[in-house]
């Protein structure tokens, strides 16, 4: 029913079909223009090819779903094309391929169109399935605001929430959006294989090695599970602190600078920026240590010693008198272990964007900063009930290297000290005025001004 306005489809690949189904089920009339009209594979019911010139005449809005090699043939358009809203929807393979932007290459070959840049960051999945939580967003950019208001319009129908980021020179950076891959990872997952790497060749050394040369015992066969279990937690505790650390250093900072007014160093905001990430690469190593450390019983070398221990001690007819401390000790460093756990967890999920959305800042800050640090001091006080009084036995120092969970706990450790003081009540207030907009100003600029008067 009611007047069904036109729009135009320049191209019958995935993108062009599925884009001409969707734009078709929300309501619109749509007809392709196409070098083959008649021969240009099955199109989505409903619609119809036409050849360029007529498909351009009949619409006064044109999706370009074609690659910018072929964008010569379009200025023979010209005349058709003059007055009519032209939406790139073009990607390139990689950054940097051409001098200009795809859609300010377009505007300057067709000077009397209005060409907006747009859809480009959908792939033709996204627009066959409905917009998904991770696919609902559209960019645009363009000179002509008539023209990027009627861009919007189809873009809202079809369900899509818009983002307008001004003129066209922005499509260079719309362009440059589908080809990023992971850009807030790439900081964690470097971090997570540099350190892991680190303290798999510092355990190696410390302990198959040194054992190997010292008590000539081949142990290596310990690298698949107990080296394993030992890097996974230390990488993951680092991590965790090492999201935490960047708040506490940027409070510090406002603390010194007694404003929050000054923006921070560049390598801090990029740092703050991956927090979520950082701790997401931490829980799926976290996830590790727990799977490793329940295989512990059923490993042979396990059962082997308990096994030979027994037999010794039938052998020698006696049994050893069950500790009670060490009952105590390493049954609350499991528990400690586990409660850390399930707050990481917690966390994990609560990072979810479909969890975070539904929760108000006070609440994802809540459980962010002050489950956080939680988590951040059971896995620590964990770490340290596994060290227990190790750190007093000089067998613990092979070759004078620190026992890698004594490394472990520099980092966590610190950040949890700061904290502390963060939280001290005067420290604690001084920073709130900080943050609400109160600035401590420069003694040196109250000595002119009393000067001055």
């Amino acid at each position: 029913g009611g007047f069904q306005e036109m729009l135009c489809i320049f191209g019958t690949g995935d993108l062009g079909r599925s884009l001409g189904q969707r734009l078709f089920q929300t309501g619109y009339k749509v007809v392709y223009g196409s070098r083959r009209p008649h021969s240009c594979g099955p199109l989505p019911p409903g619609t119809q090819a036409m050849s360029h010139v007529a498909a351009a005449q009949s619409a006064r809005l044109v999706f370009v779903c074609i690659h910018r090699e072929n964008y010569n043939f379009l200025e023979t358009l010209a005349p058709q094309l003059k007055g009519k809203v032209l939406v790139d929807v073009s990607n390139n393979l990689k950054k940097n391929m051409y001098p200009e932007a795809n859609a300010e290459y377009l505007q300057r070959l067709i000077p009397g169109a209005q060409v907006v840049k747009g859809f480009n960051t959908l792939s033709a999945w996204a627009l066959q399935n409905g917009p998904s939580d991770a696919s609902r967003q559209v960019y645009v950019c363009g000179n002509s605001l008539e023209a990027k208001q009627a861009v919007i319009e189809v873009a809202t129908k079809l369900g899509f929430t818009v983002l307008d980021r001004g003129s066209l020179t922005a499509a260079r950076e719309l362009e440059d959006f589908p080809l990023q891959l992971f850009p807030e990872w790439r900081l964690p997952l470097q971090l997570a294989t540099g350190l892991t790497a680190f303290f798999f060749f510092y355990l190696l050394i410390r302990d198959v090695i040194y054992s190997y040369v010292v008590n000539d015992k081949d142990i290596s066969f310990r690298i698949m599970a107990s080296l394993a279990n030992k890097v996974f937690p230390i990488v993951s505790l680092i991590m965790l602190s090492l999201c935490y650390l960047p708040g506490v250093i940027a409070a510090f900072l406002q603390l010194y600078r007694g404003t929050k007014y000054k923006r921070f160093p560049d390598w801090l905001d990029r740092w703050m920026l991956c927090r979520k990430q950082l701790g997401l690469v931490a829980l799926a190593l976290a996830s590790l240590h727990v799977l490793y450390t329940l295989i512990i019983p059923i490993r042979y070398y396990v059962r082997y010693r308990l096994a030979a221990h027994t037999i010794s001690q039938i052998k020698e007819n006696k049994t050893s008198p069950f500790d009670t401390t060490m009952a105590w000790r390493t049954d609350s460093y499991y528990v400690i272990g586990i409660l850390g756990f399930g707050l990481y967890l917690l966390l994990g999920i609560t990072s979810l964007p479909s969890v975070s959305n539904v929760l108000s800042w006070r609440e994802f800050s809540f459980i962010q900063s002050k489950l956080g640090y939680l988590t951040l001091f059971f896995c620590t006080f964990h770490t340290y009930l596994y060290g227990w009084d190790k750190f007093l036995q000089p067998s613990s120092y092979k070759w004078f290297m620190l026992p890698g969970y004594m490394l472990s706990l520099v980092v966590p450790s610190v950040v949890l000290v700061l904290k502390l003081l963060l939280l001290l009540p005067c420290v604690d207030s001084t920073l709130t005025r900080i943050r609400q907009g109160w600035e401590r100003t420069d003694p040196e600029q109250e000595r002119k001004k009393l000067l001055l008067t």
